[in-house]
């Protein structure tokens, strides 16, 4: 796929009309060991415009595996499925931890914004896979068209394709 800023902007929308409404990602790290980790981890609420923005501290394996290998991957799943690829690092700007946009909302979050462990994890997207199966339409429209052989790349790609965000 030619990128070119109107591609980005279309998949930057579609993918965030993917994940608008799923609250919770699998955020991905690689271990000093080289063992693939995932954890569920908030979105904090931001539109996605090619980042995806996290909370987390300092004191934890997460934050050492992001510092000695930042390439990291967000799998959400819902009525979509869609996993973004990315490279992480931390924010650790006062203003923002305390923005009404970026805070945890979950009951587990006992930590005041302003603690010196508490830090932001920034994701700039580099790429991205879905499978649109939320839109049953679609999903029917091509599925009888692979029946009937009339099925299309352009049909294949409405419900899964890549897309790259550079």
């Amino acid at each position: 796929m030619v990128n070119n800023p109107t591609n980005n902007l279309e998949s930057i929308k579609t993918v965030n009309g993917l994940i608008k409404d799923i609250k919770v990602a699998m955020f991905t790290t690689v271990s000093s060991n080289n063992k693939i980790i995932s954890r569920p981890m908030q979105t904090q609420k931001v539109e996605f415009d090619g980042e995806l923005w996290y909370l987390t501290m300092k004191d934890t394996e997460k934050y050492q595996e992001i510092t000695s290998n930042p390439n990291v991957d967000l799998a959400y799943a819902g009525n979509s499925y869609v996993s973004i690829s990315g490279t992480a690092e931390f924010i650790e700007d006062e203003a923002k931890k305390k923005n009404t946009g970026i805070r945890s909302s979950t009951k587990c979050w006992t930590l005041p914004m302003d603690d010196p462990n508490v830090v932001l994890i920034k994701v700039d997207a580099d790429s991205a896979e879905y499978w649109d199966s939320g839109n049953t339409l679609k999903s029917v429209k091509t599925f009888v068209k692979k029946l009937t052989n009339k099925d299309t790349e352009k049909d294949h790609k409405e419900i899964n394709d890549t897309v790259d965000f550079n």
